[in-house]
């Protein structure tokens, strides 16, 4: 039996379906080899030679492919059909070669597929051909590319930036995307202006919104009312004027459909529509793909296969009838001239088959097959024919005009199945508006107070009948990006490959460069300075328009136009050159032009006109950037005699790097970790490499009130590097400590004959400083009694009881829970999303909830536990007056 090999067993169990016990279908698990991570991996002095190595988990995979060739002398490698599966199948027939499991005679071909159906399966397997190397010279281009800046530019990062985790060819320009959109934010400023809006009705009643275009004979642009005198001038402009209708101008507009998905305009949507990042997008893909489901995932191709378009046509013809069928199929060509080898789109292999009719459980599997059905079968579907209708209603002397607009939607065409997701806001022209005909008199209607009340006294000018408002609004920055609006702009200016996206911007999350919150991407200060520094020092290799070059030199090598080597040896000699230029640098140096470089934002302008780098605690000392592990930050020159600082981010800013002050010789710092700010008495050193510190306390989701980082003062921390706090000794033996943990304030003992302590949750975070022995010494054997739940307390009392299931039956309530408010409804437990209170949940939401749980199983790994804190061996200092204990 031939042996055919794939990256995954899930492909592997589903093409062993299609071609039956005629053949063995073995996995790979992805890559079999790669470069080890050590000097000389690449020899850059011997023509650019790999030394490649099995990784130790793929051994025993690349020893159950060669012991099935012992009883069968083919190998069919069937990898992915892109660039990287052409890879793996080089690798595998190269690691198979020195094993000697491929021998002279061994019949060795490739073939691929771009979608596992039985028949795109058994046509591939009907037309094998080799392992294309030019393709597979492209990956090794890019491997050895990754590899010489990696392995060359972060050791230069560790020793001039402390803190600093790594540099890579595509990664560091994806983090200058977003360190320069947050420069643009902090220096833009914001420009005031006006608008108003009067409410009115027609002589039937009906009523509909108007802003104002025209004042004093003279058209408005969007900064002509620049103050609330402007804007209260206007408001009585418009109310005191009788209106009538102008003109009525009703315009045919047609709507056309989007192109069926590609690898990132599929992740920018999923992102959009689900807030799924492009990580998760990806692997819901790829197991939609492996289940035979979906056509191949990385693409940069919207062409779709005649035979598919044929297949969307008649089930649109089917489901929604002919008049959504176009006469003639839709064509759509790709725009970029650097598409990566030609693919399918990303679409159905089964165009009947729609979410409803899928067998997965997953939920974000569903859900991504839903947008991809409906995206692909919209894609060939009738535009929507819509009427777009203006209106001017003014004075009659034209001194005042108001303008209203809106859309009737004539035809919905594909827009009855599906319409794509907008970064922006809606625009406020999609209303629909009331029959309206010229010559008509138009009243003010119903008041406008309630938008004047949530705008504010000082945003907001209304007129005495409350039916013409203006309102204040200031020009914005542009918005910092999402996952989707930056795979968005990194496909705009070339950078990285759809492959690239998912892990590239995993990856400068997992350095700490960059956080996500809500859905947005923040640099972190140790982002901000990496930046800052390879735009100093490495300015031509984290540039947008180098590394698109490079990106098209590398599709010239995959199409067989150009040498690898030579692209490698003409990269390699000019950044070698800089490599060993910026590595004579002392720290020093290299701090002192970034301070220059950042000076705009760490010392702009003070409004009191002073010198923005002389110290505001001493009033002397000059203020200067500084490095640290956890980014950077603006320290006094004038240290130790003064201990300001404060984060690049600014003077006010939010930071948690600085000095909290003094006690007993020892600094006590504030500072931010991966689990979020804590305190710590003075800094490591050799001696002792793990200072004494403490996590903030937190209550729920929240810091604990007047304990936040910007809250947090000298006797608070001290407090807080008490712990673990000695409670006393248990009657039957063992020490009681109470502390605060990753899930909050517990009590913990452990008796001489028990395997591990018992740990037990207090309800107020306070307690931990406050708890006496009596209480504990009841907590802990309440615990012991009842091992399997938090103590033997009584039921906890529900946050809100929503009542029965409507559909199964079963109380619903909300529960408060330790990782925060839940609902729960008989066994299935689904946590609330961040942004919802508990008291705005509503059955209906509580019941997705809780069917969205139950679909994924409702069962989640549980983290490894960290063995308990030892106590210090140092003496502890003094600890601040506290509360007496409460017994």
């Amino acid at each position: 039996m031939p042996v055919v090999v794939v990256e995954s067993p899930a492909k592997a169990k589903t093409i062993n379906k299609y071609l039956g016990p005629d053949y063995t279908v073995l996995a790979s698990y992805g890559h079999v080899r790669d470069l080890p991570p050590k000097d000389g991996s690449v020899d850059t002095d011997n023509d650019f030679g790999m030394t490649w190595e099995v990784a130790n988990d793929s051994r025993k995979h690349v020893k159950a492919i060669a012991d099935a060739l012992k009883d069968d002398n083919a190998l069919i490698l069937a990898t992915d059909p892109d660039r990287e599966g052409e890879a793996i199948s080089w690798h595998l027939q190269e690691a198979l070669t020195k094993r000697r499991s491929i021998k002279k005679d061994t019949a060795v071909s490739r073939v691929t597929f771009n979608a596992i159906t039985k028949e795109a399966v058994t046509e591939a397997m009907q037309n094998p051909r080799q392992v294309d190397m030019p393709l597979v010279e492209a990956y090794l281009a890019r491997r050895a590319l990754d590899y010489l800046v990696g392995f060359n530019l972060s050791p230069v990062l560790w020793r001039k930036l402390p803190g600093a985790r790594s540099a890579g060819r595509v990664q560091s320009v994806c983090l200058r995307l977003i360190v320069e959109r947050e420069m643009e934010i902090e220096a833009f400023n914001p420009q005031e202006y006006w608008s108003v809006r009067a409410q009115l009705a027609t002589p039937r009643g009906q009523e509909f919104e108007a802003r104002l275009t025209v004042l004093g004979g003279d058209k408005l642009d969007k900064y002509s009312l620049k103050n609330s005198t402007a804007a209260e001038l206007a408001v009585q402009a418009v109310a005191s004027r009788q209106l009538k209708v102008l003109s009525v101008e009703a315009k045919p507009a047609a709507r056309n459909p989007s192109a069926p998905f590609m690898t990132s305009t599929l992740q920018q949507e999923a992102s959009r529509k689900f807030g799924m990042g492009a990580r998760q997008t990806m692997n819901a893909a790829q197991r939609l793909y492996e289940a035979g489901y979906i056509t191949y995932m990385r693409t940069d191709g919207i062409d779709m296969a005649p035979e598919a378009v044929q297949e969307a046509r008649a089930e649109i013809e089917k489901r929604y009838g002919a008049e959504y069928v176009p006469s003639s199929p839709r064509i759509y060509k790709n725009k970029a001239k650097n598409a990566q080898e030609a693919h399918e789109c990303i679409r159905p292999t089964d165009m009947s088959r729609d979410a409803k009719a899928l067998k997965v459980t997953d939920d974000d599997q569903r859900k991504l097959y839903d947008l991809i059905w409906k995206r692909t079968l919209s894609c060939q579907m009738e535009g929507a024919r819509l009427e777009r209708t203006t209106v001017d209603i003014g004075s009659d002397d034209q001194q005042v005009v108001l303008r209203a607009t809106g859309q009737v939607v004539l035809f919905d065409g594909f827009m009855r199945v599906y319409e794509e997701g907008r970064d922006d806001v809606a625009d406020e022209d999609d209303k629909r508006l009331p029959q309206i005909m010229q010559g008509e008199a138009m009243k003010f209607a119903s008041s406008l107070a309630a938008q004047a009340e949530k705008a504010g006294k000082d945003a907001s000018v209304l007129s005495d009948d409350g039916a013409v408002l203006a309102l204040q609004h200031h020009t914005q920055p542009p918005p910092r990006y999402t996952e989707a609006t930056l795979v968005k702009r990194m496909e705009e200016l070339g950078i990285g490959r759809p492959s690239t996206y998912a892990s590239v911007i995993t990856t400068i999350q997992d350095r700490e460069y960059v956080r996500k919150d809500k859905n947005r991407l923040f640099p972190e200060d140790k982002g901000r300075i990496v930046t800052i520094f390879l735009l100093n020092f490495f300015r031509k290799y984290v540039g947008y328009e180098f590394t698109a070059n490079l990106e098209e030199e590398l599709d010239d090598v995959s199409a067989g136009e150009r040498d690898y080597k030579d692209l490698l040896g003409r990269f390699w000699r000019d950044f070698s050159a800089a490599i060993a230029e910026t590595s004579e640098l002392r720290i020093t140096e290299v701090l002192d032009v970034l301070d220059d470089a950042l000076a705009p934002q760490l010392y702009p302008p003070r409004e009191d006109g002073t010198d923005p780098r002389i110290c505001p605690k001493c009033g002397q000392g000059q203020l200067h950037l500084k490095t640290s592990r956890t980014g950077g930050f603006v320290g006094c020159g004038n240290y130790p005699e003064c201990n300001y600082t404060r984060p690049i981010s600014g003077e006010g800013a939010e930071g948690y790097e600085r000095v909290l002050g003094e006690d007993d010789g020892d600094e006590i710092h504030l500072k931010s970790g991966r689990f979020g700010p804590y305190v710590q008495r003075g800094e490591a050193t050799p001696e002792n490499k793990k200072p004494p510190r403490s996590s903030l306390p937190k209550q729920g989701k929240d810091f604990l009130p007047g304990w936040g980082p910007n809250e947090i003062t000298l006797e608070q921390a001290l407090t807080l590097l008490t712990l673990p706090r000695e409670i006393g000794q248990h009657p039957d033996g063992g020490e009681i400590q109470a502390n605060l943990g990753r899930f909050g304030p517990y009590i913990a003992h452990q008796l001489p004959d028990e395997e591990k302590p018992v740990y037990v949750n207090l309800k107020e975070t306070l307690d931990v400083f406050e708890i006496g022995m009596n209480r504990a010494v009841e907590m802990l054997a309440e615990k012991r009694a009842n091992p399997g739940r938090r103590g033997s307390r009584a039921a906890a009392k529900p946050l809100k009881e929503l009542g029965e299931h409507p559909e199964s039956g079963g109380a619903v309530n909300i529960m408060d829970g330790r990782y925060g408010p839940y609902v729960k409804w008989e066994k299935v437990n689904a946590t609330l999303p961040k942004d919802v209170e508990p008291k705005d949940v509503t059955m209906e939401m509580a019941v997705e909830l809780i069917s969205e749980k139950a679909s994924k199983g409702g069962k989640k790994k549980t983290a490894a536990k960290k063995p308990a804190a030892k106590k210090p061996a140092a003496k502890k200092k003094a600890a601040p007056k506290k509360a007496a204990a409460k017994d």
